[in-house]
């Protein structure tokens, strides 16, 4: 069974301020829903992690297909996922595609989760 996520407690004040200190636009809401989408699937997360801990913080989908125990074309399915969504980018290199956290879109995810200063 999953171990369950312990979320903080709100109170009252904080359940009725908006997350991101303001009321974003529909294009920033349509942006944060699809890479929100996107980081929807474990499997996609795990690369996610993956990536960024890889050395110099980039990895070739050759050594990401073990780590998920996934064939070659789904861990590329949910890398390009990913790239879509603006969280990683992507570098042809040969036959082998490289991809790197794009660190300003993860940035601005957590900033939309992230309480304001009271």
């Amino acid at each position: 069974m999953p171990t369950p996520i312990t979320l903080p407690t709100l109170d009252l004040v904080a359940c009725c301020t908006p997350l991101t200190g303001s009321v974003i636009d529909a294009g920033t809401a349509e942006q944060l829903a699809r890479a929100f989408k996107a980081l929807g699937d474990p499997t996609r997360v795990r690369l996610l992690s993956l990536i960024a801990a890889h050395e110099g913080g980039e990895a070739c989908v050759c050594d990401l297909i073990d780590p998920v125990g996934l064939s070659q074309p789904t861990v590329s399915h949910h890398l390009k996922q990913l790239v879509d969504a603006g969280l990683v980018s992507r570098d042809q290199r040969g036959k082998w595609a490289y991809y790197r956290i794009t660190q300003p879109a993860l940035d601005a995810l957590a900033a939309t989760i992230q309480s304001p200063a009271r």
